[in-house]
């Protein structure tokens, strides 16, 4: 049986485009001599489509496409994602759904059986899950059709357990093949987490299992294709790229080309931004790009990203210096600009300074400069890239990281002005990683950018550790406080310094207001701030 897998980019709500690029890359399989061809979870609506599904024409003009298609697709079948009515009247009001289109019409559906609530995910909110699981007969074959979380069944992500076992039900009632239609996000490891998962899934179920992938960005989410095919032993008998879109046509019995995921940390997180951001500014609509340049290394990843997704000539920087900006913060915004081919103005707002201190001095009279003046020259670098964000329709990214935005090292209507936060799931050390991988062959970002400390430099001669712990420490302690919930006595035990912990702690919580005012960022990690952790507030709770 040769299966095509057509590995998309679909838009959320984009009806007739995610049509246009199904029938594209099913005309491609076609060629190719596919005897089926599958489409990841959704394709026809774009995932995860939230609450645009209570929108009265949403699913009525969802399944106007789906009949398209499904006149469309005469020479060999196809399996479709879709959004459904549920028609029972008890539950949710939709499905999400599988069709199998075949000789101008819908020949079959499916439901999903697994609706996930947790982390990113909220089906349960919409969907009504599939009331049993049973293999389609076709040519002689008996074919399972799975949805994404029905095939999580074995205990590799930190996920709930579900009463039933789709793929179980399939194999009791006798299965030849289980495909899987996914919309499965990217985070640091999970390419080689869900391989591991398929290989599993296969040998229990003695069965090939051809999984599809989404791909592409979706607001915070970036989906890394990987589409794999694993044969009845566990064995992956065909891998697709991952980042990109990509169709090809496997022989279930033979195999195909298998790509290594030996990839670096660095390249992937690089891959994932570059990818997010590039459908985040398209689907948004958006052409170009601004951000600051301070010289510093965050700024200066974030620019090379930028220049990758969207092209050289499509980003401005700003140079902003203040009394307290040193010569190199400018230089080294002009060599990195000079480097990747972007333009990149000064304005300086030591002006704009002075006189907003001028203004407040009757308020202030008597007292000392502190956190007050800082705050002021990031806000009126906000005002300028706002500006000129809006008089030349750029999309506007904020440049600060996960370790910043976690303690809350950050300027609320400064710093975090944008419509973007480009590297905000990206801890510092994971920068200075990044940023080397980046310069692994040639000087992209300028070497004194990666080396010197970094400095907000918003008075004399600061440096980030005059405020927060080494950078090091500081993640490792993140990593087990936000992503892993631990607690301020567990982490103390694994051998941090108590003082440090609680402060980091403290910091975390009381800057949560912050985070919830920040622009939307790209999830790389297993647990980002915004769309994968949700914390109140007014709360009391130490």
């Amino acid at each position: 049986m040769k299966i095509g897998i057509a590995q998309i980019n679909a838009v959320i709500g984009d009806f007739p485009g995610n049509a246009k690029r199904i029938l594209a890359a099913y005309r491609e399989c076609l060629e190719k001599g596919a005897d089926l061809v599958v489409t990841p979870e959704m394709s026809l609506v774009g995932y995860p489509p939230r609450d645009l599904v209570f929108k009265s024409q949403f699913v009525p003009k969802c399944l106007q496409a789906l009949d398209y298609l499904a006149d469309e697709t005469k020479a060999v079948p196809l399996l479709v994602g879709y959004v459904d009515f549920h028609t029972g009247e008890i539950g949710k009001p939709y499905r999400n759904a599988v069709a199998w289109l075949e000789a101008g019409i819908i020949r079959e559906r499916f439901f999903k059986t697994l609706l996930p609530t947790y982390d990113v995910f909220d089906e349960r909110r919409y969907f009504e899950p599939a009331e049993s699981c049973t293999p389609f007969e076709w040519n002689g074959k008996r074919i399972g059709v799975t949805i994404c979380e029905d095939i999580w069944t074995e205990d590799y992500l930190q996920r709930p357990f579900y009463d039933r076992d789709p793929v179980a039900e399939l194999c009791a009632k006798d299965v030849d093949v289980i495909v899987n239609l996914s919309a499965s996000p990217f985070h640091l490891g999970k390419p080689v987490c869900r391989r591991q998962m398929l290989s599993d899934v296969a040998k229990d179920a003695k069965a090939p299992v051809v999984y599809c992938n989404s791909m592409g960005g979706n607001d915070q989410l970036v989906f890394d294709g990987h589409s794999v095919v694993v044969d009845a032993t566990g064995e992956v008998i065909a891998q697709l790229s991952g980042f990109t879109e990509e169709c090809r046509v496997v022989d279930v019995a033979v195999g195909g080309e298998v790509e290594s995921l030996d990839t670096t940390d660095a390249e992937q997180l690089y891959s994932a931004l570059v990818l997010g951001l590039r459908d985040y500014a398209q689907k948004c609509g958006f052409s170009s790009v601004c951000l600051g340049l301070s010289g510093g290394i965050d700024s200066a990843l974030t620019a090379v990203i930028a220049a990758d997704a969207l092209g050289a000539e499509n980003v401005h920087g700003l140079t902003m210096p203040s009394p307290y900006s040193s010569s190199g913060s400018v230089s080294d915004s002009f060599d990195l600009a000079k480097n990747l081919g972007i333009r990149c103005d000064e304005i300086s707002i030591s002006t704009a300074f002075e006189s907003v201190k001028k203004t407040m001095a009757p308020l202030f009279e008597g007292r000392r400069e502190d956190v007050t003046e800082e705050n002021m020259q990031a806000r009126l670098r906000g005002l300028l890239l706002m500006a000129f964000s809006n008089k030349d329709n750029h999309l506007l990214l904020t440049t600060g990281n996960k370790s910043e935005l976690a303690v809350g090292y950050c300027t609320i209507y400064g710093d975090m002005c944008g419509g973007l936060a480009v590297i905000s799931d990206l801890p510092k050390t994971k920068v200075f990683e990044v940023a080397r991988w980046v310069n692994r062959d040639q000087e992209r970002i300028p070497w004194n950018t990666i080396v010197k400390p970094p400095s907000a430099e918003l008075r004399p001669d600061q440096k980030d550790q005059d405020t927060l712990p080494e950078y090091d420490v500081l993640d490792q302690i993140l990593e087990l406080y936000v992503e892993q919930h631990l607690g301020a006595e567990e982490i103390v035990e694994r051998g941090f310094e108590e003082t440090m912990v609680r402060w980091i702690q403290r910091r975390v919580d009381l800057n949560e207001w912050k985070r919830q005012q920040a622009a939307p960022g790209l999830r790389v990690t297993s647990k980002a701030f915004g769309i994968g952790r949700r914390m109140p507030i007014a709360q009391r709770f130490v």
